[in-house]
């Protein structure tokens, strides 16, 4: 097994630009449902003064006067918010934590730090490297993958780092240090490519106090084997973006709704024996592997959270009190995919456990420096200029960016 106190490279070395993760502000522009966003923003729009105020929920970084740029690539007002009668941007599909799919709405006056040179490469060709963060004896995944804007931040809240695969959109520019394909390529005699990079790295990472540890191997073939098995754990990750297939369990393992699910259910349990999850007061879903229900990030349960987000009380009066009275159809559709995600992925851990335990010698930062992929030029940690697009700012101006 591999001591942390050796020299290994950090996902910092490898993917050198990252962004901070996303600071919301308010928790009422992000709702498992569209409809809800909508509904939400209505309200808003028609209230005036005082209640517009109370229900906008003001912060040191906005407040109904701030007048802010744009969203890149999305269109949305620019004057202060207290002018605002227009509909709705409409809301896009956001990753919130590790593996919830929600919705949000796209609009950089409701959101205390957007990250906007995140949205300015985010399309088709993007993914989106998440660093878990360090938590003693978590052993969930270190890093994590999105194809959808991801909020950067572990179940508990804290921040980590976004890595974009990419500096450039069209998926132009791989965010990756100079140099380092062409050594890699050169080690292990295949042309590596960045999907290459990412992949070994939700594979092999481990998290540390230092930061996200990324081995690298010196046998050709364990490489092989952990891109394999990174790309496994990546496409399961996105659910079947980017063309990917949906993941499947195999027949007889898939998990069905075997009771109707109630319309309000308060209670979530598991039954480890007959493998079932119990929603609410009679709703029964199985086959359900315990792979899924176990699985975790940061200590936390990815089938709780997911239910508690979508459950737990609503302070009346809010906007974040404004949603589905009962439960939607498509609710639990979501909760049968993200069941089938992360019992596949759950199976991969004794695969990842190998992985680690046959890294013993990696490459070292020593070599990556003799090698002139280290240490990383400071314009590779900035993003890139982006000179034919553009962008509206504050008031309706444009910028080049």
């Amino acid at each position: 097994m591999l001591a942390v106190s050796d020299d290994v490279p950090l996902l910092d070395d490898l993917m050198p630009w990252s962004v901070a993760a996303l600071r919301l502000g308010r928790d009422w522009v992000v709702a498992p449902d569209e409809r809800s966003l909508r509904s939400r923003w209505d309200l808003l729009v028609r209230s005036e003064g005082a209640e517009r105020e109370r229900l906008f929920g003001p912060s040191r970084a906005r407040t109904l006067r701030s007048a802010v740029a744009a969203l890149p690539g999305r269109a949305a007002g620019t004057g202060p918010f207290a002018q605002e009668q227009g509909p709705c941007p409409a809301p896009v599909r956001f990753r919130y934590g590790p593996f919830d799919e929600q919705w949000l709405i796209p609009d950089q006056r409701l959101i205390d730090a957007a990250r906007p040179e995140l949205w300015r490469v985010a399309d088709e060709h993007q993914l989106f490297a998440v660093e878990q963060g360090y938590l003693p004896k978590d052993d969930g995944p270190a890093l994590t993958v999105s194809a959808l804007l991801p909020d950067g931040r572990s179940p508990a809240g804290r921040p980590g780092r976004i890595r974009p695969l990419y500096r450039r959109p069209g998926g132009l520019e791989p965010n990756l240090a100079p140099g380092l394909a062409p050594f890699l390529s050169e080690r292990y005699g295949i042309e590596v490519m960045p999907e290459d990079v990412l992949a070994w790295g939700v594979a092999a990472a481990r998290p540390s106090a230092a930061g996200c540890l990324v081995p690298l191997p010196r046998d050709p073939r364990l490489w092989s084997t952990g891109v394999e098995l990174g790309g496994r754990m990546s496409a399961l990750m996105v659910r079947g973006a980017r063309g990917g297939e949906k993941p499947r369990l195999p027949g007889g393992r898939r998990p069905y709704v075997r009771a109707t699910l109630p319309a309000r259910p308060r209670e979530l349990r598991y039954d480890a024996e007959e493998e079932t999850l119990h929603v609410g007061d009679g709703g029964r879903i199985s086959p359900v592997p315990r792979e899924a229900w176990e699985f975790q990030v940061g200590g936390v349960r990815m089938l709780e959270l997911w239910f508690q987000r979508r459950t737990e009380p609503r302070e009346p009066g809010t906007l974040t009190a404004v949603g589905p009275a009962d439960w939607p159809q498509e609710r639990t559709s979501d909760l049968l995919e993200l069941i089938t995600a992360l019992a596949l992925l759950g199976e991969l851990r004794p695969r990842r456990a190998e992985l680690a335990d046959a890294v013993t010698k990696p490459v070292t930062r020593g070599e990556l420096r003799a090698a002139g992929v280290l240490p990383v030029p400071d314009g590779a940690r900035h993003p890139a200029s982006v000179l034919d697009h553009h962008e509206e700012g504050p008031g309706g101006q444009f910028a080049l960016i």
